[in-house]
This record gives C-alpha cells, structure tokens and sequence, in this order.
C-alpha cells in the first residue's frame, strides 16, 4: 500500500498543496490515504507526518513529491529513512534531485547509500570543528559551552560571604547578579571553592 505525505512550503510564500496532491494521485496514492502538514519543515512536531508514519506497515510504501517535504536536514533525512527501511517499509521519490531514490528498488538503495555517507560526513565534519573550537577555547582560557557566568572577582567574593554561617545564599546570588543555582554550583557552604570555581582561579588568578 503507499501512502503518501505533502507539506506545505512557507518559505517559498506557496501556501498550495494542489501540485503534490496532484503528483501523488498520478503516482497511484489514493486521496483518503495522503497526510498534509502546513508549517515549516524546521518544526519538529509535524502531526501530518507523525500521523503518516503511525499508520505505515511492514511492506507499504512512503511517497513523497520532493525530498525536501519529507526531512528537517539530511541527517534527520537518513534516520528517517532508515527508520522506515528497519520496518519494512519504502520510500519512493516522485521529482526533485532525490528522484532517483525509490528504496523499494535497488538502484535506489544505492543512492540513498550515497545519502547516509554524506549524512555521516557531516557528523565527522561537525564533530571535528567541536573539537577544534574547544581546544581553542581552552588555549584562550575557557573550558568551552557558553561564557562563565561567574569571574575570579566573583567567586572570592561568594567564598567570603559564604564563609559566614549566618549568610543567606539568595542574598548573596542576589548581589552578585546570579542564581543561587550558579551560586552553589562554585561555592559550598562555608565559603568552599568547588572544582569549576578552582579551574577559573587558576586559569585566571587576577582579572584584567
């Protein structure tokens, strides 16, 4: 059985549907078995495609006009794929540049192969630049992930508020323009530097 999915392109001002409803039905999908979502594909809650894909079994095939109707970017593309090629179940696609892929058929295997590599490499791609912006963060001083929310200046003056017993730890946040969360996430009771508040000390033991 094929059922087959249309999203409509936002992007693009065509607030239209008629053209891939019409390819789909000369595809041989039949009209009450066709889901329609009408947002941006950037959206991850798609209840057309989630309703769509509830209803695919083992052996029916998924058809869809362009193969950017179909995915938010290529690598949730080929999970998705493979998802459906998991369960038995095909994608065919009717034009575009992923007109060659009809994964009921071999050589359209083959270029969704060529799909999944891309999608790989570009997990390494991002990966690798991950890396490289962490290790030229912490050559400038930082640990990586967003700007400290706390300073060397900060931190001893959390240690010797919280130094004192009768300290209230959400007036002391409070002062230093923080949450108590931050708060406690680099000093402990009594005044006590925790490890990430040691890292920022020693990495930089008088502020500029």
């Amino acid at each position: 059985m094929q059922l087959g999915y249309v999203r409509v392109s936002k992007a693009n001002g065509n607030q239209s549907t008629d053209l891939q409803h019409d390819a789909l039905l000369a595809a041989g999908v039949e009209v009450s078995r066709i889901y329609t979502d009408k947002m941006s594909g950037r959206h991850d809650q798609r209840p057309g495609l989630d309703a769509c894909l509830k209803s695919l079994r083992s052996g029916d095939t998924l058809v869809v006009w362009k193969l950017d109707r179909l995915g938010r970017n290529l690598r949730h593309l080929v999970e998705l794929v493979e998802t459906l090629c998991d369960q038995g179940i095909g994608l065919q696609v009717l034009t575009g540049q992923g007109a060659a892929i009809d994964t009921t058929k071999p050589e359209g295997k083959l270029v969704f192969g060529i799909f999944a590599a891309l999608a790989e490499f570009e997990r390494e791609l991002i990966v690798e630049r991950t890396k490289a912006g962490l290790v030229a963060a912490r050559a400038r001083g930082r640990t990586g992930g967003r700007p400290r929310k706390m300073t060397p200046s900060k931190i001893r003056m959390a240690m010797a508020a919280m130094a004192d017993p009768n300290a209230k730890a959400n007036l002391i946040a409070e002062e230093l323009g923080i949450t108590t969360s931050t708060l406690y996430e680099y000093v402990g009771s009594g005044g006590r530097a925790k490890k990430v508040a040691l890292d920022v000390l020693e990495m930089q033991p008088e502020e500029t």
